[in-house]
């Protein structure tokens, strides 16, 4: 894969645990987690449609992962950056000041 010959980590079908308002909707799939910092969700689809961002943005709210890409593969090649500021990823300030 591309990815690893670029040197880059990645987790192929990551298990990330879905909590809503303190009700545990268990387990689902991401496709690719790259670098423990970008969800990649890939469809192959005619378009993509609002359901499938909000996919991905709950993906991103379950974790501390802040970047998203949502790739379709269908007839249109569609590529969508998502982002999620989420207050559980360190403060990068502090971890810089810490070095």
């Amino acid at each position: 894969m591309h990815l690893a010959k670029n040197g880059l980590k990645f987790e192929e079908q990551k298990s990330i645990r879905v909590v809503y308002m303190g009700v545990d909707l268990g387990d689902f799939r991401a496709d690719l987690v790259v670098e423990s910092l970008v969800i990649v969700e890939l469809k192959a689809v005619a378009d993509l449609e609002k359901a499938h961002e909000r996919q991905l943005l709950n993906y991103l709210r379950a974790t501390n992962v802040e970047v998203g890409l949502l790739l379709n593969f269908g007839p249109t090649a569609q590529i969508k950056r998502l982002l999620f500021d989420n207050e559980r990823k360190p403060d990068q300030s502090q971890a810089a000041a810490a070095r």
